[in-house]
């Protein structure tokens, strides 16, 4: 193959990738949303977290079946992966996000999640020797200032128990991301937000069952731009689209695009989430919240600048998924 044909099928699959992982980070920005409307009329971050990825699971079964028929069902050897990604990605991290968005805005909550990027890029430095460049720390350290503003130390206004959950959420964001990109082919990826799914559902409820996990649903109307309506919509809405859309698009954006650039561009979703938040709660982001945000957003495009064609390693960038980003060398 010639460069100018591997770097045009580079391109191509970088603006794919780059496409799904903003169709991910919109569909994954709703959760924050339809979840806080259900928790205001009295369900629990846990009952939320259930019946959303549950749902999701079931509606995924043929789907995700289908897509195993030439691996002859789910390989023996992918299953530590899957009870992992199920336990920790999923589940883990929508219940400390949830929990989090008890107590916080949702666009305060995703700013302080993501700071589990952070986590990739350590990762991937001591996992795979990706060691960050200059653009790559003065990025994370300005991220880490806009993290501190968007805490508004001197404003008062955040409880310290939500920012510790957010804080949990972005360790899973990381695990996510981590596991997300990992293309060795052992599942698909509409199998892994499956299984991965199936198993936090079964998890939280067997939690639920024994009175470890606090779980209480309702049927009352929730609120959404301003306006009561059935609390089937929020649930419908977590289960469909912020979780088996944004799951499935989500992996499949990791395998693109690789650890570390898909976790920058599902940074995206912060975006989003303020958008849907604004408009359907009214949650208005405050002076130094914004101010925070603009600062991790500068932080996050100095990395992305930084971002070159790393030598391709065993589960981690696929060769041309970083390439493709910012053009062909020389």
């Amino acid at each position: 193959m010639s460069l100018t044909r591997f770097a045009d099928d580079g391109r191509s699959r970088g603006a794919l990738g780059l496409g799904i992982a903003l169709l991910s980070a919109a569909a994954f920005g709703t959760a924050g949303t339809f979840a806080g409307s259900l928790m205001a009329t009295g369900w629990t971050p846990g009952a939320v977290v259930t019946v959303r990825i549950g749902i999701a699971a079931l509606v995924l079964t043929v789907p995700a079946l289908l897509s195993l028929r030439n691996h002859h069902g789910l390989p023996r050897r992918a299953l530590p992966r899957v009870l992992a990604f199920g336990l920790v990605a999923i589940a883990g991290g929508q219940l400390t996000f949830f929990n989090a968005v008890q107590r916080l805005d949702v666009g305060v909550a995703l700013l302080l999640e993501y700071s589990g990027i952070l986590l990739v890029v350590a990762w991937l430095w001591l996992r795979h020797g990706q060691r960050p460049r200059r653009l790559t720390v003065a990025g994370g350290i300005a991220a880490l200032v806009g993290l501190v503003l968007v805490l508004d130390p001197g404003g008062g206004g955040l409880d310290p128990v939500g920012v510790l959950w957010a804080l949990l959420a972005g360790v899973s964001l990381a695990v996510y991301f981590t596991m997300a990109s990992r293309g060795d082919g052992a599942l698909p990826p509409l199998a892994l937000a499956w299984s991965g799914m199936l198993v936090g559902a079964v998890a939280l409820a067997a939690f639920a069952a024994t009175g470890l996990l606090p779980f209480h649903t309702g049927a009352s109307a929730v609120t959404l731009l301003g306006r009561p309506v059935s609390w089937i919509v929020p649930v419908a809405g977590l289960a469909l689209v912020a979780a088996a859309l944004a799951y499935a698009a989500g992996i499949a954006a990791s395998r693109l695009l690789g650890a570390r650039v898909a976790s920058f561009a599902g940074l995206t979703e912060v975006l989003f989430a303020v958008l849907f938040a604004w408009a359907l709660l009214g949650q208005a982001p405050g002076a130094w919240q914004l101010a925070g945000g603009l600062v991790v957003l500068a932080g996050i495009a100095l990395v992305r600048a930084d971002e070159r064609a790393p030598a391709p390693r065993e589960g981690d960038e696929r060769p041309g998924a970083v390439a493709e980003l910012v053009g062909p060398a020389g």
